[in-house]
């Protein structure tokens, strides 16, 4: 027989404390009797599924990708859509167009894929001149939260934040004790990589999530944006043979042709994309559908989804 123990207030006695029912059964048996918990309630298949709700959604429930706020990184095999988020980053992500726009990334390199981990480009020998862009920054880690910016709370409970949820198309964490957001590490996500020192990173080097989410490195790490199209051409690079997934030979790196603002390219050469938004009721039945998905398949449904899970889908505009 386990005991249960309590503790007799100061100033009480033993026969007052049990009068007055402050003293606890000695028994768990008696306890769990008297405590016997509710049956959970079996989850619902959702009744709709995504590519229906894609199929079936509005113009409204998609925004075009803000041609200012959109990089193309042009690699021999293609190119990778960049959409960043100054809501939450906005000194970086305006020196990392500062960086784009005087033509720093053109002709470095991806000098990194480290397996189920990032790929990361930077100048490999460390010599490319800084015209315009500033060399130092203090760290974006987290941003204190705008009353103004949407945000689309997930119901379910979260390892590393206390609310998570989506915040203009980008997967977020949020405090509402402290008053921050942040973006959260997950599949595409881009960051600036830095060394020890939290002011370190200037978005010289930058790095994509290329495998499961590590939100270890959530507030941790400023991140700046997330790849809208073309992650097939960074998942797929041969992985680097040295320390943390580094290319130990310059040939076995892949080239960057460049790196461009969308709104600097010519009309006729843009991606014209669009992706979800995520402050609509298509979205929120989104989230349910992939949260307690049905049909013939599925026999459990979940009833949960994790952050870094929810879709987001990207379309050609209409």
């Amino acid at each position: 027989m386990s005991l249960r123990f309590a503790v007799i207030p100061s100033g009480k006695s033993l026969a007052a404390c049990v009068a007055a029912g402050l003293f606890l059964s000695v028994t768990a048996q008696v306890a769990q009797a008297k405590n016997k918990s509710a049956p959970v309630p079996a989850v619902q298949a959702s009744k709709f599924n995504l590519a229906d709700l894609v199929k079936n959604s509005s113009a409204a429930d998609w925004r075009a990708l803000n041609l200012e706020n959109t990089l193309y990184l042009e690699l021999p095999k293609g190119r990778v859509v960049i959409e960043l988020a100054p809501d939450f980053a906005p000194n970086h992500a305006q020196n990392i167009k500062a960086l784009v726009r005087e033509g720093y990334f053109d002709g470095l390199a991806i000098v990194r894929s480290q397996e189920n981990y990032v790929a990361q480009w930077a100048d490999p020998d460390e010599k490319r001149e800084v015209k315009t862009a500033k060399r130092k920054l203090d760290a974006e880690f987290t941003v204190k939260y705008a009353a103004n910016l949407p945000f689309t709370r997930l119901p379910d409970i979260d390892g590393y934040a206390p609310q998570v949820g989506h915040a203009n198309s980008f997967p977020a964490g949020r405090d509402p004790k402290a008053g921050t957001a942040w973006l959260a590490h997950c599949y595409a996500s881009v960051g600036v990589a830095r060394g020890t020192e939290s002011n370190s990173g200037d978005g010289t080097s930058l790095y994509v999530v290329t495998g499961h989410a590590p939100r270890q490195l959530d507030r941790n790490i400023t991140v700046v944006g997330r790849v809208v199209q073309g992650m097939e051409l960074l998942t797929t690079l041969p992985r680097g043979t040295g320390p943390l997934g580094f290319y130990e030979k310059p040939e076995e790196r892949t080239p960057i042709k460049a790196i461009k603002v969308a709104a600097d390219v010519p009309v006729s050469e843009r991606s014209k994309l669009e992706i979800i938004r995520t402050d609509t009721a298509t979205f929120k039945s989104i989230v349910d559908a992939q949260r307690n998905r049905g049909g013939e398949w599925y026999k459990v449904p979940a009833g949960h989804i994790d952050l870094c899970n929810v879709p987001l889908p990207i379309r050609v505009q209409k």
